[in-house]
């Protein structure tokens, strides 16, 4: 019985795994150049963590099971609620602020479609313990600063950006109680997604007076900062949140990145723990789902029984990244090795393979990587092979040359070729 990989899920052949350590070593660099500290969690949780920052509906789209001890777990499909368990349990032994990423494999029970998939990689950016629109800006450059390395510039993405405490308290004013904006700000959420008729009827059914919901769509159609003011008149609360959103342009400005970044009032980012700025990065020509989301979560803490305490991060995944640089010609399996060999030993005949492989042990024990071929092949396939393996170097041993215990060391970028004996060889090596 031949057996296929699950639905959703990826092999890591050599080249795949290329691919996957390039963006995650590019997204793990972004995050040390701003300061960041690594964590990681396990690859499973008890099933009512998840439950209580999404609903108890989260347990359909998660791959849940019972144990022998009769306890519900699940398989991580984010890592934002670890992350609150985790600073919770040493919340007063931990300096603030606390600046962690993570570079998790999460899993989601969903129907595998172009850029979702059910098992990805993530990369989690946060900030706790300031309270500070600064530290908004930064998680937000530190995106920007990776995707800017990978050469993506600000003709070929946005961050678009809202603020969930400005829409709440807008909304408020408009008439909608607090009780009904969970509600509100899903359908929201999804106005882009939808057709015109199917978003109407659903708004429709939560707004059912038709002045209110004019007035809604209508601010839901507001381009400029400066405009929401022309729809409806901003109480102390809202205008505190548009101050602030201000505050976080100007500080993206300083920052460099302000090209990168545009005001939209339609980011709503339907999951309720949102508490002020939110933001989502998409390709300019919106032919592909977000490549990332985020904002501030400032009572999440609190949800998992720990103290109030400000927080605000995002999550990028690796599929929609990998499509979006793929088009924009960033991403090649030709630009990417699977081997990165620093010397190889090639010989001239059978009789010096033990010094082939006394020299490629050498070399592997002073930290170097080096390798040479199994097979009793001709000179000139055992360069092809060395031109395989990427190599830089590759070391010929043959009769005459091993007799004066030489080594010849040809650079396989120039082709220039250098005799030197092994002992000044290996001596460039020693610590």
């Amino acid at each position: 019985m031949k057996i296929q990989s699950a639905k959703g899920t990826r092999d890591f052949y050599p080249q795949v795994m290329a691919v996957r350590n390039y963006i995650v070593d590019g997204w793990k660099a972004a995050s040390l150049r701003s300061g960041f500290e690594e964590y990681d969690g396990p690859i499973f949780e008890f099933l009512k963590m998840y439950q209580i920052k999404s609903g108890d509906e989260i347990a359909s789209q998660l791959f849940s099971f019972t144990d022998r001890g009769g306890r519900n777990f699940a398989i991580r499909p984010e890592i934002t609620p670890t992350l609150a368990r985790m600073v919770n349990q040493q919340i007063n032994a931990l300096p603030r602020p606390i600046k962690w990423f993570s570079l998790p494999r999460l899993c989601r029970a969903e129907r595998p479609q172009k850029g979702r998939l059910r098992e990805f990689f993530q990369w989690n950016v946060d900030i706790i313990g300031a309270d500070d629109i600064l530290a908004d800006a930064e998680v937000i450059f530190t995106a920007i600063d990776y995707l800017h390395s990978a050469g993506l510039g600000p003709d070929d993405i946005v961050v678009k950006i809202s603020s969930r405490k400005m829409l709440s308290a807008i909304l408020e004013t408009i008439g909608i109680g607090p009780d009904k904006l969970d509600a509100v700000y899903a359908v929201l959420d999804k106005k882009p997604k939808l057709p015109d008729d199917t978003f109407q009827k659903m708004i429709a059914e939560q707004i059912t007076d038709p002045a209110m919901r004019r007035r809604v769509i209508e601010l839901m159609s507001v381009e400029a900062i400066d405009a929401i003011g022309d729809i409806v008149a901003l109480d102390a609360a809202a205008k505190a949140a548009v101050d602030e959103l201000r505050e976080l342009f100007e500080t993206l400005e300083l920052m460099g990145i302000v090209d990168f970044v545009k005001f939209d009032i339609g980011i709503v980012r339907g999951l309720a723990y949102y508490t002020g700025v939110v933001y989502e990065i998409y390709d300019r020509r919106s032919s592909l789902r977000a490549i990332c989301g985020g904002g501030r979560y400032n009572n999440l803490l609190k949800d998992f029984g720990g103290p109030s305490v400000p927080a605000t991060g995002f999550g990028m995944g690796d599929a929609v990244l990998e499509i979006l640089l793929r088009q924009k010609g960033l991403l090649t399996d030709e630009m990417l090795s699977t081997r990165n060999i620093e010397y190889f030993i090639a010989i001239a005949g059978d009789e010096f393979k033990p010094r082939a492989v006394q020299l490629t042990t050498q070399l592997r024990l002073k930290g170097l990587a080096a390798d040479f071929s199994y097979k009793s092949t001709s000179l000139k396939k055992q360069l092809k092979a060395a031109q395989t393996a990427n190599a830089k170097y590759t070391i010929i041993l043959g009769s005459e040359l091993t007799e004066n215990n030489q080594l010849v060391v040809k650079d396989m970028a120039t082709g220039n070729q250098e005799e030197i004996t092994v002992e000044a060889f290996l001596k460039k090596y020693e610590s």
